[in-house]
């Protein structure tokens, strides 16, 4: 998990966006770790950007086992990480704070072989950022494109919104309207 506070606001609890990475906020190509090979979802950075106007936590939790399998390093990571939030910002969007699980039980690293309760679809990365941030967790949502990111978000007790491609802004928009009349 990244430790780092990527923006720094106020202590009031507030409903929390959470998104997974690849295949939500980038276009998924299989272990993405460079900025030349990243490429942004339509509206990916609009929904960031819309979200903190409305002032809510917004959180990225994504596997990333390309570590663990020895394909990139946690410095290659971060590095990307460094940069997508140095775009978000041209754009007055922020991610208050990225996790990632970099563990998988196949993995050939050895540091980083093993089975991790942050590894979705458990649930350790999102109950992570409801420890460290005040977070309604009946008010917040997780959108991901894969049944495991369903199942952490369930989980950890908060809704959740399989994407399966198109603008993530008009998806998000649309998640948001389903949960409050669902309320």
């Amino acid at each position: 998990m990244t430790d780092r506070v990527l923006h720094k606001t106020g202590p009031e609890a507030r409903p929390a966006l959470f998104l997974d990475r690849d295949g939500v906020v980038n276009v998924d190509r299989g272990y993405v770790s460079r900025a030349e090979d990243f490429e942004w979802i339509d509206g990916a950075i609009r929904t960031i950007a819309t979200f903190n106007a409305r002032n809510w936590w917004v959180f990225l939790v994504t596997n990333q086992s390309g570590i663990a399998f020895g394909y990139y390093s946690e410095d290659d990571l971060a590095a990307l990480h460094n940069w997508m939030t140095a775009r978000l910002a041209d754009h007055g969007a922020v991610i208050d704070r990225i996790y990632h699980c970099p563990y998988h039980a196949d993995g050939i690293v050895d540091r980083f072989r093993r089975d991790s309760f942050d590894r979705k679809p458990k649930p350790g990365m999102l109950l992570q950022a409801m420890t460290d941030f005040p977070v309604i967790r009946e008010r917040s949502f997780l959108i991901g494109d894969k049944p495991s990111d369903l199942d952490a978000a369930r989980a950890a007790g908060i809704e959740a919104f399989l994407f399966t491609g198109g603008d993530l802004s008009t998806f998000a928009e649309w998640a948001l309207a389903d949960m409050e009349g669902g309320r």
